[in-house]
């Protein structure tokens, strides 16, 4: 088996330069930012999501995580109601008054976020000062930062990066580069972006395997985890929609591997192998730790494959994972590429993975949704990969439809899930068959 070896990256650049970019602006049809709590919560498992918004906002936020009432969930609403809207009651001074209390009540919590809502942005509530005032008060007991959930002017997966940025601000300075370019034990790698836990434990044993110990995850599953970011640090991107967390890593130095994104066999080779490339692993070590991983994805695969195989699909601009999701779909599923939207796209994030996209794929940035409900209608692609809001009224017209959603909050990373990755769009086809049977 030959080993896998990462796109020249000034190549990869060039090539994504071909493809037409179409930019649209107009309305949009995109899920909240504080949809991200569900699984973050989830991740940092010493945290609490506290959202400064309304009672939508709490309904969502429980009927997402479909937290029972007799639950201690870890994530929690701070009502802002009328009075607030008005004026009539000082805001700061109630949100100070729950978080005591929510304190006196969890003394297990180490790490509260104060999650901004677009009520709270709406009255122009400043949770950053919340939070230093707060985070003094209570400096004994737990750290408080904040960010914005809001879905005013972004997607719903950025909530997670607003998240992180946070937390790498917080982040201790470290001492100066101790690495030289020959000096591969000096230097350390973080994987960025939130992953189930045992997709994490994957990963970290094919790293161990390749001989890269110094491995840590990013967010850690505990906010005591140290994680060191300075000019030694490597970092892989394990999720497309980290612009902000990746710059901020940036400016401390640390460097990116550019690599597509670990979706599939191929995605997860290119990813694994951008590390044992700065590592200096040998290919004929690399392949023996990755080759019967690849075998035994590549095998689970082609039950899926002869499902997917030469059916059409579009992607309606939702999560940010389109590009990869339909690099993985066409090079090693068969499929057809009629439409990939995308919220935003960074170039630079992404280069790699526009090269691997076919030449004539129709790309488009942003959203005017009914234009592109138009071009759907007339593509009449087998299947649609969108959000809640555009599923329901595009299966009423015989569109099988893929929430997007889902394909955030399944474990899709990796060898191990490429056959469940594979499987979340086969399902939705599947079932379209029975009922037409």
């Amino acid at each position: 088996m030959n080993a896998i070896t990462t796109p020249n990256l000034n190549s990869a650049r060039d090539a994504s330069r071909d493809i037409p970019i179409m930019k649209e602006k107009g309305q949009r049809e995109v899920f909240c930012g504080l949809t991200g709590i569900i699984w973050l919560h989830r991740k940092i498992q010493d945290a609490f999501f506290l959202v400064v918004g309304s009672r939508t906002c709490a309904h969502l936020i429980q009927s997402a995580a479909g937290v029972m009432i007799f639950a201690e969930p870890r994530f929690a609403t701070a009502i802002i109601d009328d009075r607030d809207l008005a004026g009539i009651a000082d805001a700061n001074d109630e949100l100070d008054k729950v978080v005591t209390k929510l304190l006196s009540r969890r003394p297990d919590i180490k790490l509260l976020f104060l999650v901004g809502s677009c009520p709270s942005e709406v009255i122009k509530l400043d949770l950053s000062r919340a939070s230093e005032r707060l985070g003094k008060q209570f400096i004994q007991q737990c750290r408080i930062l904040s960010y914005s959930g809001s879905g005013i002017e972004t997607t719903f997966t950025q909530g997670e990066d607003a998240c992180l940025a946070a937390l790498v601000k917080e982040l201790p300075k470290s001492s100066e580069s101790k690495a030289s370019s020959v000096d591969s034990n000096a230097k350390n790698l973080v994987i960025v972006g939130c992953l189930p836990d045992v997709v994490e434990d994957q990963f970290r044993r094919v790293f161990n395997e390749l001989g890269i110990d110094a491995v840590s995850f990013f967010p850690p599953r505990r906010s005591s985890d140290a994680v060191t970011v300075n000019a030694d640090t490597r970092y892989l991107l394990a999720q497309p929609f980290l612009a902000e967390t990746g710059r901020l890593f940036d400016e401390r130095g640390a460097q990116r591997l550019d690599a597509p994104f670990p979706f599939g066999v191929e995605g997860t080779s290119h990813w694994l192998a951008a590390a044992a490339k700065e590592w200096g692993i040998a290919d004929a070590d690399f392949e023996r730790v990755t080759a019967p991983r690849k075998a035994r994805a590549m095998s689970a695969l082609e039950r899926y494959k002869a499902i997917l195989n030469q059916k059409t699909i579009s992607f309606f601009p939702d999560s940010q994972l389109e590009i990869p999701l339909a690099r993985f779909l066409h090079n090693e599923m068969g499929m057809t590429l009629l439409e990939v939207g995308t919220p935003y796209l960074h170039r630079q994030h992404l280069a790699q993975e526009l090269a691997l996209l076919p030449s004539d794929v129709r790309l488009v940035e942003g959203q005017d949704v009914e234009k592109q409900l138009d071009r759907c209608r007339i593509d009449n692609p087998d299947i649609v990969v969108c959000g809640l809001g555009l599923a329901n009224p595009l299966e009423a017209e015989g569109i099988t439809t893929k929430w997007s959603i889902e394909l955030v909050f399944s474990p899709v990373h990796g060898y191990e899930q490429a056959a469940d990755l594979a499987e979340l769009f086969a399902r939705p086809l599947q079932r379209r068959m029975k009922l037409a049977a």
